[in-house]
């Protein structure tokens, strides 16, 4: 299946200062993308910079929110969207230019032969840049503790750069989906896999954040430490 229109979910907080480059940098690799901003009410104008940027060019999307509802609900809100449009592909995407747009080439390209694609940090070693060490640990050590109670087959199960046919997630339960962070991308994978869906990973180098501030915190990390084994649970009662 070749997708003919797919859509970029972009959730944003206070990312006023990467928005109209990052926006610039996706339209400009495929005449297919489009992209859809969803903004949890930014005080420093990410949203009202992004309805600008949505009233000049016609491939460009914003939702407004009333707040800081977590990522996980911003990207079930934009799925659905989505959905409701007859996108062909959704991709997942972080405003702060630690995913590199030049790689939604490389997803459009294998989303025709796999369910879901996942830009990983850990398929060829560790492609991760300007983390510190401190940062890196918890990342891999969550990939690790992830793999190690689900299961799941895959080397970056936290990964955040990813792309879904518009069938992989009309089979998901998106109202069973509450997590947020690093959890929420643990919970969509592993979904994913249990249908037994075809899920690939691309290497990717990460390179964090050149501007603005990061968004993780110890309720983040709290969050996925339990999710592993709800999502464990879940699955021996056959609820997933």
């Amino acid at each position: 299946m070749r997708p003919e229109r797919v859509l970029v979910i972009v959730p944003t907080y206070n990312e006023a200062e990467n928005l109209e480059a990052l926006v610039a940098q996706v339209l400009v690799q495929d005449s297919r993308l489009e992209v859809l901003v969803v903004d949890d009410g930014s005080p420093d104008g990410t949203g009202g910079l992004a309805s600008g940027l949505a009233a000049r060019d016609s491939r460009v999307h914003v939702l407004h929110r009333p707040g800081k509802l977590g990522l996980g609900s911003a990207y079930v809100t934009g799925f659905r969207w989505a959905i409701e449009r007859g996108y062909d592909a959704i991709c997942e995407m972080d405003a702060d230019f630690s995913h590199d747009p030049a790689v939604l080439p490389v997803f459009l390209s294998a989303i025709e032969d796999h369910d879901l694609v996942i830009g990983s940090r850990y398929k060829t070693g560790v492609n991760v840049v300007n983390w510190p060490l401190s940062r890196l640990l918890l990342s891999y050590g969550a990939s690790l503790y992830t793999r190690w109670i689900t299961g799941m087959p895959v080397r970056d199960p936290t990964a955040g750069f990813t792309c879904f046919r518009r069938s992989t997630l009309q089979q998901l339960d998106l109202e069973r989906i509450h997590s947020n962070g690093y959890s929420f991308q643990v919970e969509v994978k592993f979904m994913v896999w249990r249908k037994g869906l075809a899920m690939l990973e691309v290497p990717i180098v990460f390179v964090d954040r050149h501007q603005g501030t990061s968004k993780m915190n110890r309720a983040i990390v709290r969050e996925a430490i339990w999710m592993v084994w709800k999502l464990k649970l879940r699955a021996l009662l056959g609820r997933i």
